[in-house]
């Protein structure tokens, strides 16, 4: 009996850990960096506690040197210079670039709790060889020292930017790689995306004291510092010398910042919400269309806050420089010239990240589609609110079917570096992950779709959500199964393509046959318009649903019919009224199914349309 007792706690403490895998590892980051304005040299001290929380011995950590890519020969270059679409702003310049305008992030030392770490450099991968293995439910302390030479702006960070911005301090110093479930996280920084850990930053910049710094974080010493941080009627105490900013950012996945001599910095407030702080060179491209965008940027962050899930700090900095706009956590870099619409909607986008990247923090490099698609679908969505149009994501769907054109098309399963084109992968990143969620409002309905967005946030924020999470939350909330459309749109290629078939007259009822064309499957609206001006929806759910959708507009008679099972390539319907009596069938009138032949999906009749009787 004592043996039966002791095997089945064995077991269950076995099975507990073996489904015990969404645990987090942490960070507290304290650096001490100073910026040379002149030869653009950044030396600093770099103190990091990490958490060991997972069920995991580590002999080995690594850390991220993405300044390192910013030299000729890189991978970054040479894929810049293979690809057959390469990004513009990359091309062949790394290849081009002088010994004083390459990047590189050079490390000086590095302890393991007080004793030397063995390491090695490879590319943008610093390798560390523990002195001491970190056991599961540790923790451990590094000490670095490291220099870092920031490179001409190319792509998101550097110096001297096209629009003349100084600073572009973005994936700036050694960052840990993360380590969870699957293991190490630490790729070389090729082009795209990031994943971080989440932790504590305490970051002290020290620079001429005529630059003004934006970046991640609440600044601590306002008083010191004065260009606009100060509280209204405080007296600025600035000492002799460089100054030292002192930022502090808690429960965030990265630390970025931006500096220049002729920022001007304003604020705005958002009701209920975080202060704004926007930082930008004021000009005659720049004046008006800074300050018409701030009240908008109001207006997203409530938007947001209020379709979506509470934003959960309370500043946000809006700044000009980098290449064009990437997202950091609490702010975001940004072009700072061009049009008032375009200004607006980089900006609104690259809020939006703050949602989807710095609070749910999806593994972007995996899973790009669930940050930058349901980015670009959020921001859409505020966008077309405030300008009371409708949310129609017509530009993602267009996206999607010229990649499909195009034949380029690949899984959006995909590393987001593997992809062959950078048009298949920004396609499937950013439209096809917009237009997955349009179309699964199709699935289950505009009311479980919100509700679901919503509780997705608020049960996975600060968590590191995947795939199968997003889609249990909107499986409880709408009470239907939805991996199979998961698999189909994410992990294969195939398309859909319904079309309205033969119509035939049968004892004083109409028989439509539909065809599914395409390889995917979905459910049906059709929608029956008569010749009197009414109209019936035939509502046809797919059998791998297991369950309808809620009626979403109440003004038009439902007829729900039996299950389509994705196997069959037809499916007949009776309508009960003569063809004489119908003006049009059509399917998918709300444009929301991403079909991509829509010139099959309606029938107009007329009275010359031959109907053949089948009356037996």
């Amino acid at each position: 009996m004592k043996i039966s007792i002791s095997l089945l706690f064995i077991t269950m403490v076995v099975s507990a850990q073996a489904q015990d895998y969404r645990w987090q590892q942490r960070v507290e980051y304290s650096m001490n960096v100073q910026l040379n304005t002149q030869n653009h040299k950044l030396n600093g001290d770099q103190k990091l506690v990490y958490y060991n929380n997972s069920p995991d011995t580590l002999t080995k950590v690594y850390y991220h040197l993405f300044f390192n890519a910013f030299q000729p020969g890189s991978m970054m270059d040479v894929r810049s210079r293979n690809i057959a679409d390469p990004d513009r702003r990359v091309a062949d310049r790394i290849s081009k670039l002088s010994e004083d305008e390459i990047g590189y992030q050079h490390i000086q030392s590095l302890k393991q709790d007080g004793k030397a770490a063995i390491y090695k450099v490879n590319g943008t991968i610093l390798e560390v060889t523990l002195s001491k293995p970190i056991l599961p439910k540790t923790k451990t302390t590094f000490e670095m020292s490291f220099e870092a030479q920031v490179p001409v702006q190319i792509r998101r960070s550097g110096r001297d930017s096209r629009e003349g911005i100084a600073y572009s301090m973005t994936q700036w110093y050694p960052k840990l790689a993360e380590y969870d479930h699957q293991g190490w996280h630490a790729y070389q920084y090729v082009a795209r995306e990031f994943q971080g850990v989440w932790g504590d930053f305490d970051v002290k910049i020290t620079i001429d004291p005529k630059f003004v710094i934006g970046g991640t974080g609440k600044l601590q010493n306002p008083e010191a510092i004065g260009h606009g941080y100060e509280k209204p009627g405080t007296t600025v105490k600035r000492p002799q010398g460089n100054l030292t900013w002192h930022f502090v950012a808690k429960d965030v996945i990265d630390f970025a910042w931006a500096a220049d001599p002729d920022y001007t910095h304003e604020r705005q407030q958002v009701p209920n919400g975080p202060e704004l702080h926007f930082f930008y060179q004021k000009n005659e491209k720049t004046a008006n269309t800074w300050k018409n965008m701030q009240p908008v940027a109001v207006k997203v962050f409530q938007f947001l806050s209020s379709t979506f899930g509470k934003y959960p700090f309370d500043t946000y900095s809006i700044i000009q420089g980098g290449d064009g706009g990437m997202e950091y956590p609490m702010c975001t870099l940004i072009l700072g010239e061009g049009s008032q619409a375009g200004l607006n909607g980089v900006m609104a986008h690259e809020v939006a990240h703050s949602w989807y990247q710095m609070t749910l923090a999806s593994n972007e490099a995996l899973y790009a589609w669930m940050d930058e698609g349901f980015t670009d679908f959020a921001s859409s969505e505020a966008m077309n609110s405030i300008s009371n149009q409708p949310n129609t994501h017509a530009g993602s769907y267009a996206s999607y079917f010229g990649l499909v054109n195009s034949g380029l098309q690949e899984p959006a399963s995909q590393h987001s570096d593997h992809f062959n084109t950078n048009r298949a992968y920004s396609t499937a990143a950013y439209s096809m992950g917009a237009v997955f969620l349009q179309q699964l409002k199709y699935l289950i309905g505009d009311d479980a779709f919100y509700k679901g967005m919503k509780r997705y946030y608020n049960t996975w924020k600060m968590r590191h959500p995947e795939p199968n999470d997003f889609l249990r939350i909107m499986e409880k909330v709408s009470g239907q199964q939805l991996h199979w459309y998961y698999r189909y749109w994410i992990q294969t290629t195939k398309r859909i393509d319904y079309g309205v078939g033969s119509v035939t007259e049968r004892n004083g009822t109409t028989l439509v046959e539909l065809h599914r064309v395409g390889e995917f499957p979905m459910p049906i609206d059709l929608v029956v318009t008569y010749q009197d001006g009414s109209k019936e929806l035939f509502y046809i759910p797919l059998n791998e649903q297991l369950g309808s959708k809620p009626v979403e507009d109440k003004s038009i008679k439902r007829t729900d019919l039996a299950d389509w099972p994705w196997v069959y390539p037809t499916y007949t319907l009776q309508v009960n009224r003569k063809p004489a009596d119908i003006k049009t069938i059509e399917i998918d009138p709300s444009q929301r199914l991403a079909d991509i032949n829509r010139k099959n999906n309606v029938k107009v009749m007329s009275e010359a349309t031959p109907f053949k009787d089948t009356t037996q």
